[in-house]
Protein backbone atom coordinates (compact mmCIF):
# COMPACT_ATOMS: atom_id res chain seq x y z
CA UNK A 1 0.00 0.00 0.00
CA UNK A 2 1.29 3.08 -1.27
CA UNK A 3 1.75 6.56 1.16
CA UNK A 4 -1.00 7.72 -0.48
CA UNK A 5 -3.48 5.27 -0.46
CA UNK A 6 -2.55 4.92 3.20
CA UNK A 7 -3.49 8.57 3.91
CA UNK A 8 -6.29 8.36 1.51
CA UNK A 9 -7.94 5.28 3.92
CA UNK A 10 -7.29 7.14 7.42
CA UNK A 11 -9.12 10.44 5.57
CA UNK A 12 -11.86 8.31 4.79
CA UNK A 13 -12.02 6.59 8.18
CA UNK A 14 -11.96 10.54 9.75
CA UNK A 15 -14.97 11.07 7.48
CA UNK A 16 -17.00 8.25 8.41
CA UNK A 17 -16.40 8.52 12.12
CA UNK A 18 -17.64 12.38 12.15
CA UNK A 19 -20.92 11.22 10.06
CA UNK A 20 -24.07 11.46 12.53
CA UNK A 21 -25.25 8.36 13.80
CA UNK A 22 -28.98 6.80 13.32
CA UNK A 23 -31.17 9.52 14.96
CA UNK A 24 -28.45 11.55 16.65
CA UNK A 25 -28.00 15.19 15.36
CA UNK A 26 -24.32 16.13 14.25
CA UNK A 27 -21.70 18.22 16.45
CA UNK A 28 -20.35 21.09 15.72
CA UNK A 29 -17.21 19.22 16.23
CA UNK A 30 -18.11 16.65 14.86
CA UNK A 31 -19.07 18.97 11.46
CA UNK A 32 -15.52 20.78 11.43
CA UNK A 33 -13.50 17.62 11.79
CA UNK A 34 -15.26 15.89 9.11
CA UNK A 35 -14.96 19.04 6.43
CA UNK A 36 -11.76 19.18 7.19
CA UNK A 37 -10.94 15.35 6.62
CA UNK A 38 -13.65 15.77 3.45
CA UNK A 39 -11.23 18.39 2.09
CA UNK A 40 -7.83 16.10 2.55
CA UNK A 41 -9.84 13.34 0.86
CA UNK A 42 -10.60 15.71 -2.29
CA UNK A 43 -6.96 17.09 -2.05
CA UNK A 44 -6.09 13.45 -2.04
CA UNK A 45 -7.81 12.36 -5.39
CA UNK A 46 -6.75 15.82 -7.16
CA UNK A 47 -4.37 13.93 -9.59
CA UNK A 48 -6.64 11.24 -9.93
CA UNK A 49 -9.77 13.85 -10.74
CA UNK A 50 -7.86 15.33 -13.25
CA UNK A 51 -7.19 12.84 -14.97
CA UNK A 52 -11.05 11.07 -15.66
CA UNK A 53 -11.89 14.77 -16.42
CA UNK A 54 -9.51 14.64 -19.37
CA UNK A 55 -10.92 10.77 -20.14
CA UNK A 56 -14.16 11.92 -20.59
CA UNK A 57 -13.45 14.85 -22.61
CA UNK A 58 -15.46 17.78 -19.90
CA UNK A 59 -12.30 19.99 -19.96
CA UNK A 60 -14.86 22.51 -21.00
CA UNK A 61 -16.65 22.11 -18.57
CA UNK A 62 -14.01 21.42 -15.51
CA UNK A 63 -15.99 23.44 -13.12
CA UNK A 64 -19.06 21.20 -13.62
CA UNK A 65 -16.83 18.10 -13.77
CA UNK A 66 -15.03 18.89 -10.55
CA UNK A 67 -18.52 19.73 -8.48
CA UNK A 68 -19.66 16.01 -9.77
CA UNK A 69 -16.68 14.30 -8.93
CA UNK A 70 -17.03 15.74 -5.46
CA UNK A 71 -20.46 14.42 -5.20
CA UNK A 72 -18.89 11.19 -6.21
CA UNK A 73 -16.54 11.22 -3.36
CA UNK A 74 -18.80 11.81 -0.94
CA UNK A 75 -21.46 8.87 -2.07
CA UNK A 76 -18.69 6.73 -2.06
CA UNK A 77 -17.34 7.62 1.48
CA UNK A 78 -21.37 6.68 2.55
CA UNK A 79 -21.65 3.63 1.15
CA UNK A 80 -17.69 2.34 1.57
CA UNK A 81 -16.84 -0.89 3.26
CA UNK A 82 -13.32 -1.31 3.90
CA UNK A 83 -13.70 -5.02 4.49
CA UNK A 84 -14.75 -5.52 0.76
CA UNK A 85 -12.25 -3.59 -0.93
CA UNK A 86 -9.58 -0.11 -0.80
CA UNK A 87 -11.36 3.17 -1.68
CA UNK A 88 -8.74 4.23 -4.46
CA UNK A 89 -10.77 0.53 -6.30
CA UNK A 90 -14.17 1.77 -5.18
CA UNK A 91 -14.03 5.67 -5.77
CA UNK A 92 -12.80 5.27 -9.36
CA UNK A 93 -16.66 3.16 -10.47
CA UNK A 94 -17.89 6.42 -8.47
CA UNK A 95 -16.24 9.26 -10.56
CA UNK A 96 -16.65 7.23 -13.81
CA UNK A 97 -20.49 6.97 -13.26
CA UNK A 98 -20.96 10.79 -12.61
CA UNK A 99 -18.59 11.71 -15.56
CA UNK A 100 -19.98 9.62 -18.10
CA UNK A 101 -23.56 11.12 -16.36
CA UNK A 102 -22.35 14.79 -17.32
CA UNK A 103 -21.07 13.76 -20.81
CA UNK A 104 -24.85 12.46 -21.76
CA UNK A 105 -26.26 15.96 -20.02
CA UNK A 106 -24.00 18.50 -22.09
CA UNK A 107 -22.48 16.80 -24.37
CA UNK A 108 -25.83 15.77 -26.28
CA UNK A 109 -24.03 15.99 -29.92
CA UNK A 110 -21.82 13.35 -29.35
CA UNK A 111 -24.66 10.54 -29.62
CA UNK A 112 -25.20 8.81 -32.93
CA UNK A 113 -28.58 10.64 -32.95
CA UNK A 114 -27.43 13.86 -32.53
CA UNK A 115 -24.60 13.49 -35.27
CA UNK A 116 -27.04 12.25 -38.07
CA UNK A 117 -28.54 15.68 -37.61
CA UNK A 118 -25.45 17.47 -37.00
CA UNK A 119 -26.78 18.65 -33.83
CA UNK A 120 -24.81 21.14 -31.58
CA UNK A 121 -24.51 21.62 -27.81
CA UNK A 122 -25.19 25.41 -27.13
CA UNK A 123 -24.80 26.49 -23.26
CA UNK A 124 -27.46 29.38 -22.65
CA UNK A 125 -25.20 31.11 -20.37
CA UNK A 126 -22.91 31.53 -23.51
CA UNK A 127 -22.06 35.27 -24.23
CA UNK A 128 -23.01 36.06 -28.25
CA UNK A 129 -22.60 39.43 -29.49
CA UNK A 130 -25.54 41.14 -30.86
CA UNK A 131 -26.20 42.97 -34.25
CA UNK A 132 -25.20 46.32 -32.06
CA UNK A 133 -22.28 44.96 -30.36
CA UNK A 134 -24.13 43.93 -26.93
CA UNK A 135 -23.38 41.38 -25.07
CA UNK A 136 -25.77 39.25 -24.47
CA UNK A 137 -26.65 35.59 -23.61
CA UNK A 138 -29.38 32.86 -24.73
CA UNK A 139 -30.96 32.94 -21.52
CA UNK A 140 -31.49 36.37 -21.31
CA UNK A 141 -32.66 36.58 -25.35
CA UNK A 142 -35.37 34.05 -24.10
CA UNK A 143 -38.98 35.62 -24.64
CA UNK A 144 -41.02 35.09 -21.11
CA UNK A 145 -44.92 34.88 -21.91
CA UNK A 146 -45.96 35.69 -18.37
CA UNK A 147 -43.51 38.42 -17.40
CA UNK A 148 -46.12 41.23 -18.38
CA UNK A 149 -49.02 39.68 -16.07
CA UNK A 150 -46.91 38.86 -13.42
CA UNK A 151 -45.21 42.31 -13.55
CA UNK A 152 -48.47 43.81 -13.48
CA UNK A 153 -49.74 41.54 -10.36
CA UNK A 154 -46.77 42.20 -8.25
CA UNK A 155 -46.85 45.64 -9.14
CA UNK A 156 -50.65 45.94 -8.42
CA UNK A 157 -50.30 43.99 -5.40
CA UNK A 158 -47.46 46.26 -4.41
CA UNK A 159 -49.52 49.36 -4.92
CA UNK A 160 -52.47 48.29 -3.20
CA UNK A 161 -50.47 47.23 0.33
CA UNK A 162 -48.78 51.20 0.19
CA UNK A 163 -52.43 52.49 -0.33
CA UNK A 164 -53.90 50.39 2.47
CA UNK A 165 -50.99 51.48 4.91
CA UNK A 166 -51.46 55.11 3.75
CA UNK A 167 -55.27 54.53 4.06
CA UNK A 168 -54.85 53.14 7.96
CA UNK A 169 -52.10 55.69 9.36
CA UNK A 170 -54.78 58.39 7.87
CA UNK A 171 -57.50 56.93 9.64
CA UNK A 172 -55.52 56.69 12.90
CA UNK A 173 -54.68 60.72 12.55
CA UNK A 174 -58.12 60.68 11.80
CA UNK A 175 -59.10 59.22 15.43
CA UNK A 176 -55.93 60.94 17.44
CA UNK A 177 -56.85 64.13 16.04
CA UNK A 178 -60.70 63.57 17.26
CA UNK A 179 -59.13 61.86 20.44
CA UNK A 180 -57.04 65.01 21.33
CA UNK A 181 -59.52 67.00 21.03
CA UNK A 182 -61.85 65.62 23.00
CA UNK A 183 -59.09 65.56 25.87
CA UNK A 184 -58.35 69.15 25.44
CA UNK A 185 -62.31 70.34 25.96
CA UNK A 186 -62.39 68.31 28.68
CA UNK A 187 -59.43 70.02 29.86
CA UNK A 188 -61.34 73.18 29.25
CA UNK A 189 -64.21 72.39 31.09
CA UNK A 190 -62.71 71.51 34.57
CA UNK A 191 -63.96 72.61 37.42
CA UNK A 192 -62.19 75.03 39.54
CA UNK A 193 -60.40 73.89 42.65
CA UNK A 194 -59.68 74.56 45.80
CA UNK A 195 -55.89 76.19 46.94
CA UNK A 196 -54.36 75.65 49.62
CA UNK A 197 -52.20 79.03 49.27
CA UNK A 198 -54.00 81.48 51.70
CA UNK A 199 -52.06 84.37 49.34
CA UNK A 200 -54.02 82.77 46.07
CA UNK A 201 -57.82 83.21 45.39
CA UNK A 202 -59.38 80.22 47.62
CA UNK A 203 -60.82 78.84 44.26
CA UNK A 204 -58.80 78.93 40.86
CA UNK A 205 -59.82 77.02 37.17
CA UNK A 206 -57.33 74.29 36.88
CA UNK A 207 -54.93 74.62 33.76
CA UNK A 208 -56.10 72.79 30.99
CA UNK A 209 -53.19 70.12 30.58
CA UNK A 210 -53.86 67.19 29.11
CA UNK A 211 -52.45 64.02 31.49
CA UNK A 212 -49.72 62.37 29.95
CA UNK A 213 -50.81 59.13 30.82
CA UNK A 214 -53.89 59.60 29.07
CA UNK A 215 -51.77 60.22 26.12
CA UNK A 216 -50.21 57.31 26.18
CA UNK A 217 -53.29 55.16 26.96
CA UNK A 218 -54.63 56.78 23.64
CA UNK A 219 -51.60 55.79 21.64
CA UNK A 220 -51.47 51.85 22.96
CA UNK A 221 -55.65 51.89 22.16
CA UNK A 222 -54.81 53.66 18.81
CA UNK A 223 -52.16 50.87 17.92
CA UNK A 224 -54.09 47.75 18.75
CA UNK A 225 -56.75 49.08 16.70
CA UNK A 226 -54.75 49.86 13.68
CA UNK A 227 -53.47 46.32 14.04
CA UNK A 228 -56.76 44.76 14.36
CA UNK A 229 -58.22 46.53 11.18
CA UNK A 230 -55.50 46.17 9.14
CA UNK A 231 -55.36 42.09 9.87
CA UNK A 232 -59.26 42.57 9.10
CA UNK A 233 -58.37 43.81 5.61
CA UNK A 234 -56.17 41.83 4.72
CA UNK A 235 -56.01 38.06 4.23
CA UNK A 236 -55.50 36.94 7.55
CA UNK A 237 -58.87 37.55 8.30
CA UNK A 238 -60.54 33.70 7.70
CA UNK A 239 -57.35 32.85 10.73
CA UNK A 240 -58.76 35.84 12.48
CA UNK A 241 -62.22 34.32 12.71
CA UNK A 242 -61.43 30.83 13.73
CA UNK A 243 -59.08 31.67 16.60
CA UNK A 244 -61.53 34.58 18.71
CA UNK A 245 -64.64 33.24 19.97
CA UNK A 246 -68.10 34.44 18.74
CA UNK A 247 -68.39 37.79 20.99
CA UNK A 248 -64.77 39.11 20.24
CA UNK A 249 -65.24 38.11 16.77
CA UNK A 250 -68.11 40.27 16.69
CA UNK A 251 -66.79 43.27 18.42
CA UNK A 252 -63.75 42.92 15.74
CA UNK A 253 -65.68 42.78 13.02
CA UNK A 254 -68.10 45.54 14.07
CA UNK A 255 -65.29 47.95 14.69
CA UNK A 256 -63.82 46.67 11.21
CA UNK A 257 -66.62 47.98 9.46
CA UNK A 258 -66.83 51.20 10.84
CA UNK A 259 -63.45 51.78 10.40
CA UNK A 260 -64.07 50.93 6.65
CA UNK A 261 -66.82 53.24 6.63
CA UNK A 262 -64.24 56.29 7.78
CA UNK A 263 -61.98 54.85 5.42
CA UNK A 264 -64.10 55.14 2.45
CA UNK A 265 -65.17 58.98 3.36
CA UNK A 266 -61.55 59.87 4.13
CA UNK A 267 -60.31 58.40 0.55
CA UNK A 268 -63.03 60.39 -1.27
CA UNK A 269 -62.42 63.44 0.38
CA UNK A 270 -58.18 63.31 0.67
CA UNK A 271 -56.60 64.91 -2.28
CA UNK A 272 -53.72 62.52 -1.67
CA UNK A 273 -56.23 59.50 -2.79
CA UNK A 274 -58.30 61.56 -5.59
CA UNK A 275 -57.65 59.35 -8.12
CA UNK A 276 -59.22 56.17 -6.56
CA UNK A 277 -63.06 57.43 -6.68
CA UNK A 278 -64.41 59.73 -9.64
CA UNK A 279 -66.23 62.79 -8.45
CA UNK A 280 -67.72 64.71 -10.52
CA UNK A 281 -66.25 68.08 -11.22
CA UNK A 282 -67.43 70.80 -9.37
CA UNK A 283 -69.28 73.16 -11.57
CA UNK A 284 -68.95 77.14 -10.61
CA UNK A 285 -71.14 79.04 -8.59
CA UNK A 286 -73.20 81.75 -10.71
CA UNK A 287 -75.50 84.57 -9.67
CA UNK A 288 -78.44 86.18 -11.13
CA UNK A 289 -76.37 89.33 -12.25
CA UNK A 290 -73.66 87.12 -14.37
CA UNK A 291 -74.27 87.25 -17.57
CA UNK A 292 -73.40 84.43 -19.93
CA UNK A 293 -70.97 86.00 -22.74
CA UNK A 294 -71.87 84.36 -26.00
CA UNK A 295 -69.88 82.26 -27.67
CA UNK A 296 -68.37 83.23 -31.25
CA UNK A 297 -68.93 81.48 -34.47
CA UNK A 298 -67.33 81.84 -37.62
CA UNK A 299 -70.91 80.96 -39.38
CA UNK A 300 -73.44 83.48 -39.88
CA UNK A 301 -76.16 84.01 -37.39
CA UNK A 302 -79.37 82.45 -39.30
CA UNK A 303 -81.50 84.00 -36.64
CA UNK A 304 -80.41 87.71 -38.13
CA UNK A 305 -83.51 89.61 -40.13
CA UNK A 306 -81.51 89.83 -43.05
CA UNK A 307 -80.65 85.93 -42.97
CA UNK A 308 -84.41 85.75 -42.97
CA UNK A 309 -86.52 84.22 -45.83
CA UNK A 310 -89.69 86.93 -47.12
CA UNK A 311 -92.57 85.95 -48.29
CA UNK A 312 -94.55 88.49 -50.26
CA UNK A 313 -98.43 88.28 -50.49
CA UNK A 314 -99.51 89.24 -53.88
CA UNK A 315 -103.62 89.90 -53.73
CA UNK A 316 -105.03 91.26 -57.47
CA UNK A 317 -108.21 92.75 -56.90
CA UNK A 318 -111.44 91.85 -59.60
CA UNK A 319 -111.33 93.54 -62.81
CA UNK A 320 -114.01 96.62 -62.99
CA UNK A 321 -114.96 98.20 -66.18
CA UNK A 322 -112.25 101.00 -66.00
CA UNK A 323 -109.72 98.95 -65.51
CA UNK A 324 -107.68 97.95 -68.53
CA UNK A 325 -107.89 94.26 -69.91
CA UNK A 326 -105.85 91.36 -68.33
CA UNK A 327 -105.73 88.08 -69.08
CA UNK A 328 -108.64 85.70 -67.92
CA UNK A 329 -106.62 83.10 -66.63
CA UNK A 330 -104.62 85.46 -64.40
CA UNK A 331 -107.71 86.73 -63.30
CA UNK A 332 -109.28 83.45 -62.22
CA UNK A 333 -106.08 82.73 -60.57
CA UNK A 334 -106.02 85.88 -58.48
CA UNK A 335 -109.66 85.28 -57.51
CA UNK A 336 -109.12 81.59 -56.29
CA UNK A 337 -109.28 81.86 -52.53
CA UNK A 338 -105.76 80.84 -50.88
CA UNK A 339 -103.44 81.66 -53.42
CA UNK A 340 -100.40 83.48 -52.52
CA UNK A 341 -97.46 84.82 -54.62
CA UNK A 342 -93.95 84.29 -53.54
CA UNK A 343 -91.19 86.91 -54.89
Amino acid sequence: MSNTTAALEAAVAVVIENLPKDGQAQTNRQRVYGERAFAQVLKLLAPRIRHFIRQYGLAAHWDDAEQCCAIGVHRAIQAYDPERAQFTTFVNWQLRGELQSLRFRVMTDQRPSAKKVEATTVSLHAISVGAEGEANTLDSMIEDEFALERTEAAAGEHLAVKTREALLDAYVEHLRGVAMEQMKRRARNARSVQVQDPRLPRYRAGAAIIDPAEIAELEEKLDAQRRMVARRLSDDAADLDVECDPQERERQRQVAKRAAKTIADIAANDPRFGGMFERPRAQPRRRASDTVEPVASVLPDHNAPHNRLSRVIAVIPAPTPDSPEIDRDECDAALTPGTVRSR
